[in-house]
């Protein structure tokens, strides 16, 4: 008798080999892993190739998950929790300017509490820039007496003990202050340049006193950066330029730089007497704060969230970026809270110190843990806010957003299916650049630069019920990512 043998899958009739995949599909849904009570065990053959329609089917399967952990967040037992928190500790701490005792108090302030929430936490040393404002002061002496709200600006010089008074040069763009560079030597510059976006216009505030002083400038004012004002200065960090004369610059009100620019408009001499205390420190020491939920399978492999947990020395620093930390915690919480989950990879939030001169901690970090950059599956920052979410913002390979894209869709109950690209962030933007998918949080931002590096950063800026939306989204896209069979593909 002849043998006869189990026929290739090519040889197979179609209606064969639809029905093994679909079986091979319920098989899928049907499994959960050990570690949770609601999540799957996708079969690694039907994953093969990163077959678009078994990442589908395998995020689907969480929606359930997904459910618990909005209705959680915002209808349960957590509800108006993150804002309860980010109260209490911008309440208790005030702003915490990098290498201030408020930014360790506020590190003190967060190890414990998220200690005490039952997380694991570590605490991990850098160094970080100490600059001190000091007691400043400008005012318009000619052609009339007016007293001028002002900020000096992160990094910046002093003037000499009694001040510097000087002859005002107003211009709008770093363009005009070339063509009139003649009429610079001796002047205090003053920017009045227009808003276009934050991106495109800080420029003025970064770069404004080096570009003054390479044509004899004693000192900038720069109209702050923000498309609104009611006479409210905004700060943030400028940069030297090596080589060039480090004059002292603070940021004026908008209104006040059009009022000096109309003066000069009509010819009139303006004269301004400014006094700063400003000064640049030793680097102090400071630590990145991490708390972790550990993987039950692979507890080596990481996804990070991430907010920053330092501000400017003004306001409370609630919304910039105290939010950001704030939902950061809140989704491990809210994990945590839902005893049966437990994620495949390990979730990780880390509150980064000194975002503001530039992503100092964060770069650290990076440099420490690059080695293990291949672990790392998802890195995501919120630090544009938390107002009401509007999207998830991606960075990552087309096959990596096609599964993000079904990810979002879990977000249906709270209306934020939507991806969009560039996901970014100064503390994130190392791992991005080497490659590590990236993720940030994408509000209904219109007041953000409102408020921004000034005294109305406050508590009441914020919304307890769009924190607790955001952290819905947060929880619910890394706990996601971190449970899926496989890595994003990179």
């Amino acid at each position: 008798m002849k043998q006869s043998y189990p026929m290739a899958w090519e040889d197979r009739p179609p209606f064969l080999l639809s029905f093994f995949v679909s079986l091979s599909l319920l098989t899928f849904l049907s499994v959960c892993h050990p570690g949770s009570t609601w999540t799957m065990n996708s079969v690694a053959t039907v994953r093969a190739g990163s077959n678009d329609s078994a990442w589908e089917a395998e995020v689907a399967g969480y929606a359930d998950v997904a459910k618990q952990i909005i209705d959680l967040a915002v209808f349960g037992a957590a509800q108006n929790r993150s804002y309860r928190r980010l109260a209490d500790f911008t309440d208790t701490i005030g702003n915490r300017v990098s290498g201030s005792q408020n930014l360790e108090m506020a590190i003190k302030y967060m190890y414990k509490a998220m200690t005490q929430d039952g997380l694991d936490v570590h605490l991990e040393p850098v160094k970080i820039p100490h600059w001190v404002r000091g007691k400043e002061s400008a005012e318009m002496v000619a052609p009339r007496a007016k007293s001028l709200a002002i900020l000096g600006l992160g990094s910046s010089v002093g003037t000499p003990p009694e001040g510097i008074e000087a002859e005002v040069l107003v211009v709008r763009s770093f363009e005009e202050l070339q063509r009139r560079g003649s009429e610079a030597p001796g002047r205090i510059v003053v920017f009045n340049q227009q808003f276009v976006s934050y991106g495109e216009t800080v420029a003025y505030r970064a770069y404004g006193a080096s570009e003054a002083a390479k044509v004899g400038a004693v000192a900038t004012l720069i109209r702050s950066i923000t498309p609104f004002s009611i006479n409210s200065p905004h700060t943030g960090w400028q940069d030297y330029q090596d080589g060039v004369t480090r004059i002292p610059t603070a940021c004026i009100t908008v209104e006040d730089a059009e009022l000096m620019w109309r003066l000069a408009q009509r010819g009139q001499k303006i004269v301004v007497r400014l006094k700063m205390e400003a000064k640049n420190l030793p680097d102090a020491n400071s630590f990145n704060t991490v708390a972790e939920i550990k993987g039950w399978q692979h507890p080596e492999q990481v996804v990070l969230l991430s907010g920053h947990l330092d501000s400017w020395d003004v306001g409370q620093g609630a919304m910039d970026d105290g939010g950001g930390a704030m939902i950061s915690w809140e989704a491990l919480s809210l994990i945590k809270d839902l005893g049966g989950l437990r994620p495949r990879r390990t979730l990780r939030t880390v509150l980064w110190t000194a975002e503001e001169p530039g992503g100092v901690g964060a770069q650290q970090y990076y440099n420490l843990h690059k080695v293990n950059v291949s672990n790392f599956d998802l890195v995501m920052e919120s630090d544009l806010g938390t107002f009401t979410p509007v999207a998830l913002q991606f960075t990552g390979s087309d096959a990596a957003r096609k599964v993000m894209e079904q990810v979002v869709k879990l977000l249906a109950p709270i209306n934020t299916t939507k991806l969009e690209a560039h996901g970014e962030g100064t503390d994130i933007s190392p791992w991005l650049q080497a490659g590590v998918p990236g993720a940030s949080l994408h509000v209904a931002d219109s007041r953000y630069f409102w408020f921004h590096h000034s005294e109305g950063d406050t508590m009441t800026v914020q919304d307890p019920q769009d924190m607790d939306l955001c952290s819905a989204l947060w929880a619910v896209v890394a706990y996601v990512v971190a449970d899926l069979q496989d890595m994003l593909p990179r």
